[in-house]
């Protein structure tokens, strides 16, 4: 399987796997983002997955175009942390070979970075120096001669997404392995969705409630692990509270990726 295919398909069987406390999938829909949203964006991606495999293009541009290209819908963004991690592991082929891409990256992908950034519907603090919404990031951006890898230091305290960049994916890793491990199919990327929530706090649910939130979250995913509530249930409160997983998601997404290039299956 090409590695378009392969982040096409983590992309799909995310989305689709059931249940998945608070996201989207084929089980129910935000009011403003539906399961076919997160579809579409899997079918439209495909052109900057196939720059990406080519290994020549730059990395920022790539995310700009993937976002530049799923963003004819009304379902907002469904991927932008996603493509984060898929653009440098396809550019890559694994984690060694995207590790290699991103000392490369330059301003000028830190600058198509942000531009990117800009056409999704993620906010950051306000208080962030280099704020999206702020038109002097791009200067302050040229004038330090940040590189990519410096903008996702910048945001690792506070975005696990960006962690994975600077820490050499080690929640991607970690995923694929408990993918391999618990066996196939969709109950695999449900049980995976689990335990990586278990574990690590979501930086999704910090930026939209708080920390005190995401600890709450972290401890009900460890009650449904350890039979003591249901995935159903804790879906039902998580959907009620407005409360979504989506970096936990998205390192998910991921995970498959890898998972799938190293003979994981799916299709049982």
């Amino acid at each position: 399987m090409k590695p378009v295919e392969r982040a096409q398909l983590a992309m799909m069987l995310e989305v689709c796997a059931y249940p998945k406390p608070g996201n989207v999938d084929r089980c129910h829909d935000y009011p403003d983002t539906r399961l076919e949203h997160f579809l579409a964006s899997t079918i439209l991606s495909r052109t900057a997955f196939e720059e990406a495999e080519l290994g020549t293009g730059r990395i920022g541009e790539i995310i700009k175009h993937a976002v530049r290209d799923t963003n004819i819908h009304g379902g907002g963004n469904t991927h932008f942390g996603a493509f984060i991690l898929l653009i440098p592991l396809v550019y890559g082929n694994d984690i060694p070979g995207a590790l290699k891409a991103i000392e490369k990256t330059d301003v000028s992908d830190a600058v198509a970075f942000y531009k990117a950034f800009a056409m999704t519907a993620v906010r950051i603090n306000a208080t962030d120096e280099l704020d999206v919404n702020d038109p002097h990031t791009l200067t302050v951006i040229r004038d330090r001669e940040m590189n990519l890898m410096d903008v996702m230091a910048h945001s690792a305290a506070h975005d696990m997404v960006a962690r994975e960049w600077v820490a050499g994916f080690p929640l991607t890793r970690r995923g694929a392995d408990m993918l391999i491990q618990t066996g196939a199919g969709r109950d695999a990327v449900v049980r995976t969705f689990l335990m990586l929530l278990a574990t690590e706090p979501d930086t999704f649910i910090i930026k939209k409630h708080g920390s005190a939130v995401a600890m709450e979250i972290m401890m009900a995913a460890r009650e449904v692990l350890d039979g003591k509530r249901t995935a159903e249930d804790l879906d039902k409160e998580c959907i009620s509270r407005g409360i979504n997983p989506g970096s936990i998601a998205d390192i998910v997404i991921a995970s498959i990726y890898i998972a799938l290039g190293e003979g994981w299956s799916w299709d049982s």
